[in-house]
């Protein structure tokens, strides 16, 4: 594999238990800067929505301004003045508002009355998420399959699901897991296949400076544990 390119099978093995190499602080060290502790749900704390979207957006608002007085920018310019409250804005109702339960995508199920048996494969599903190491972006695609257990749901809710896991601060291989959970708990089967494919701006724009790699995360479930599955899943999205 390339740097960057991870299979979440080399993190989690079908028992949910972690496979490589584990610090003495229970963190799972994939490469110098990217650590995944084996957690699926997003580390939250208690009483984390207590406070309403306007009280957060207040107080992100004055904490931004501080860290940008304090690089040494003249938030009097006309420029700056409004910064804090965009940004704050921006993380509580856009790019983080995956955070709030309250947001998640309502999905209807509908019976399978055209008895169709065969994987469905929605390909190249856009995903812009957050680095949660470094508050920068993670742009890329996600491929989703599933096997009908005798319900559907629209495709466009898969897009929905995707995207309310990706709005928030992320690391990919949790962010495939939470998908395909998702996946799994609303289509009552075990035959879900997820594939992230991303590029993450914490290694472009910082650090090693690499544009050229991306970091691939997968999980399959049920019918895809089986290798022919899986062949014929790649060959709907042509990657292989």
């Amino acid at each position: 594999m390339k740097p960057q390119e991870i299979s979440s099978k080399s993190v989690l093995n079908g028992n949910g238990q972690l496979n490589g190499h584990v610090n003495s602080n229970g963190h799972l060290h994939v490469e110098d800067d990217h650590i995944f502790n084996g957690k699926i749900d997003t580390p939250m704390v208690e009483g984390a929505f207590d406070m309403s979207d306007e009280e957060k957006m207040d107080r992100i608002a004055d904490k931004v301004a501080d860290i940008l007085s304090i690089l040494g920018l003249d938030l009097t310019d006309d420029s700056l003045r409004d910064t804090p409250h965009r940004v704050a804005k921006m993380y509580v109702k856009e790019v983080f508002s995956g955070l709030n339960p309250a947001n998640k995508p309502n999905v209807q199920m509908f019976a399978n009355s055209y008895g169709y048996k065969r994987m469905l494969v929605e390909r190249d599903i856009t995903l812009h998420s957050y680095c949660e190491h470094h508050l920068v972006p993670i742009i890329g695609k996600v491929h989703v399959s599933y096997i009908s257990n005798g319900h559907v749901i629209g495709l466009s809710k898969i897009n929905r699901i995707v995207r309310h896991f990706a709005k928030r601060p992320q690391v990919q291989e949790r962010l495939t897991e939470q998908i395909a959970r998702e996946l799994k708990n609303v289509l009552q089967t075990e035959d879900v296949a997820v594939v992230v494919d991303a590029e993450h701006f914490c290694v472009i724009t910082r650090g090693i400076e690499d544009g050229q790699s991306s970091t691939v995360t997968s999980h399959f479930s049920g019918a895809f544990s089986d290798q022919k599955t899986r062949e014929e899943f790649y060959r709907q999205l042509d990657l292989k």
